[in-house]
């Protein structure tokens, strides 16, 4: 017996196993009766599976070629070097918050924010460390919340449009547009009135709405170069005069108009429209330095824009000469 087996395993040794079928799923020699090889249908998938990840990999190999000659054009690489950055500046929020410095100081560089002094830049951070805390998710959504908290910061006192702010950040590799700064400003102020745990009434909105035109209205007159217009005026004394006089008739105007008329409007543009219905209030003497075109210089809200909102305010209060014996 045991010399049987030795033959027959000399016998498999010395077959060439040139006479091969597939028997069964197996593939046997037809001289030896030897099994080659077992489960066809498996190791044939098996090789396509290895075709495919070799596949995979050139595929990946082309991608990383390509990335790397992108990463050769300058404009490319500024923009690979800002999504580092933005990358860094979100990991690094706890602590020494420099890249978010950085944002705001390039901001500065396009005239945008150039109010933010060490204290309103620590009420960013607060706001914005506060935020995330709660509501952490991918780095890409926390860009505009911080966009959207320096723009709640600064909105109220500056004359950069909202559309010149998105168009600046966009330059800068955050890619925003208007609806989504909006919905991110809406998120903050539904967050931070929940933790507040107080509701708003409809005084204190009103309250809060026309304190911000005041506040702008004082901005656009104070921005007016005396040098321009001093042909109008004995002396500057004389126009510091006028310029209180007018905030004194604005908050007698802001009595009168109710808060239905303002709640839904883009409260910078109806500033601009005051500022020019006020200037026509005025003495005759004055009212050339209040034209439309200065008033265009100083809100940068077009003539247009100008015009529309001064036919609200004749809607809403009557001629700008006789609106001034309603309110003395």
């Amino acid at each position: 017996m045991n010399d049987k087996n030795h033959s027959d395993l000399e016998n498999i040794l010395e077959c060439p196993h040139n006479n091969v079928k597939q028997e069964g799923g197996y593939l046997v020699c037809q001289d030896c009766g030897l099994i080659l090889d077992e489960n066809v249908e498996f190791e044939n998938n098996t090789k396509q599976f290895d075709y495919f990840d070799q596949s995979q990999k050139d595929y990946e190999r082309r991608i990383r070629i390509r990335d790397s000659r992108a990463k050769q054009d300058p404009k490319i690489k500024q923009k690979y070097e800002k999504i580092k950055e933005i990358d860094k500046w979100f990991k690094d929020y706890e602590t020494s918050f420099i890249e978010q410095k950085k944002t705001i100081d390039l901001l500065k560089g396009y005239g945008i924010g150039l109010n933010i002094d060490q204290v309103k830049q620590q009420r960013i951070k607060d706001r914005y460390i506060r935020y995330v805390k709660k509501f952490k998710k991918s780095y890409q959504n926390m860009v505009i919340i911080f966009l959207a908290i320096l723009w709640m910061e600064i909105k109220d006192t500056t004359n950069v449009r909202l559309e010149e702010y998105i168009d600046v950040c966009n330059e800068l590799g955050h890619k925003i547009n208007k609806k989504m700064l909006n919905n991110a400003m809406l998120k903050i102020l539904k967050s931070e009135n929940r933790w507040k745990r107080t509701s708003i009434s409809k005084a204190e909105l009103e309250e809060q709405i026309k304190r911000k035109i005041k506040i702008l209205f004082q901005k656009n007159i104070n921005d007016i170069p005396f040098g321009e217009i001093k042909e109008y005026f004995e002396d500057k004394q004389e126009f510091n005069k006028l310029k209180i006089n007018m905030l004194l008739r604005l908050d007698k105007l802001l009595k009168l108009i109710p808060y239905s008329q303002i709640k839904n409007l883009n409260y910078k543009a109806f500033t601009a429209g005051l500022l020019y219905y006020i200037g026509q209030s005025l003495e005759k003497k004055y009212r050339s330095v209040f034209i439309q075109k200065k008033v265009e210089e100083v809100t940068n809200f077009s003539s247009t824009t100008i015009r529309k909102k001064h036919h609200l305010l004749l809607s809403l209060l009557g001629e700008p000469d006789k609106i001034v014996e309603k309110i003395n």
